[in-house]
């Protein structure tokens, strides 16, 4: 495996400056990984350079890595039933209208595979700064009707949903080495100037419901390193981390191109169309990414700051991850 030629499409957009710092990691089967890295962790306030060493902020791929494989988890210990109503879990979420509303009817696996009704976007974090006040607003809400499109909604109540479950807070759910609830025991890359909170985000979830809420929360919140993302990555290819049943539930296609939790490749979509059917990814809004090919046995990780010191700009990522997927399965394959 040469890691530089599949680092190649990054190192063209970290050239042209359009993205501060990324790191690639690839990791096989067996165990066998390869890590590269370039570029700056900030450029403002203070000019870092970025390392091996820091956790990324790592956005919707916290859908995957973390509320994903809890609610799999409590799946298989007997505690949720995936086909059954959210309900079970949160007696109260539209408790005003317990005959009609149509929440109170979807399910786990509805939510897992964005197979809902609720709108893409939400600025929940403008309703107000108490968490659990906010909390209420998202489960008694009732929420405007469109056709299915991936929303946080479904992960934010899932969150809610494993909090209720556990009696505890998500951070007190067993990580990895390498993954954690923000803010995190290492350095951190910057990511975006809030102009909601005034200033530059470094260590703190950058998505502002997440922040809102508590910065714990099922759709976004999550910080880790290239080697926690390849140990939890590893951890499905060996079937280390995942019970046969989960392994079926990640990997089987529910709504569309949806499984539970993840997307399979698809025309078009964010992994490159030189790996195999039998791949599932995830990316984050911050620029970060996990893909995992089940037949070549392969996982590689694209983790990211494109939104430093910005959003608003043209970072080049959603050409740039499709490009990196190929690369590494051409890399892979020579």
């Amino acid at each position: 495996m040469n890691i530089e030629t599949a680092f190649a499409p990054t190192a063209a957009v970290l050239a042209a400056g359009q993205i501060p710092g990324a790191t690639l990691g690839i990791v096989r089967a067996d165990g066998q990984r390869w890590t590269t890295h370039a570029g700056m962790a900030a450029l403002l306030p203070e000019p870092e350079p970025l390392a091996e060493s820091h956790w990324f902020d790592l956005a919707s791929v916290s859908k995957v890595i973390f509320t994903t494989t809890a609610i799999l988890q409590l799946a298989d210990q007997g505690r949720l039933d995936l086909d059954r109503p959210l309900t079970d879990a949160i007696p109260d979420l539209r408790q005003y209208d317990v005959a009609n509303a149509p929440e109170r009817k979807l399910t786990f696996r509805d939510c897992l595979a964005h197979r809902s009704f609720f709108p893409a976007v939400e600025p929940i974090y403008t309703y107000g700064d108490d968490p659990q006040r906010l909390r209420a607003f998202v489960l008694q809400r009732e929420w405007r009707h469109g056709p299915p499109v991936y929303s946080d909604i479904n992960f934010i109540l899932l969150g809610i949903a494993i909090e209720r479950i556990t009696g505890q807070p998500l951070s007190a759910w067993p990580l990895g080495p390498g993954l954690s609830f923000g803010p995190p025991p290492g350095p951190a890359v910057a990511t975006e100037f809030c102009h909601w909170r005034g200033r530059i985000l470094k260590g703190e979830v950058h998505d502002e419901n997440a922040s809102a809420l508590g910065g714990e929360t099922g759709h976004a919140g999550l910080f880790g390193t290239v080697a926690g993302v390849l140990d939890f990555a590893l951890g499905l290819l060996d079937g280390s981390g995942a019970s046969p049943a989960m392994l079926q539930a990640i990997r089987t296609p529910f709504y569309e191109h949806r499984t539970c939790g993840w997307e399979r490749k698809f025309a078009g979509w964010s992994g490159g169309q030189a790996c195999s059917a039998e791949t599932i990814g995830h990316t984050g809004f911050t620029g970060t990414g996990l893909w995992i090919d089940f037949d070549r046995g392969l996982a590689w990780t694209l983790l990211t700051n494109r939104v430093h010191p910005t959003r608003h700009k043209d970072s080049g990522i959603f050409a740039l991850r499709p490009a990196t997927g190929d690369a590494v399965i051409a890399a892979f394959a020579a």
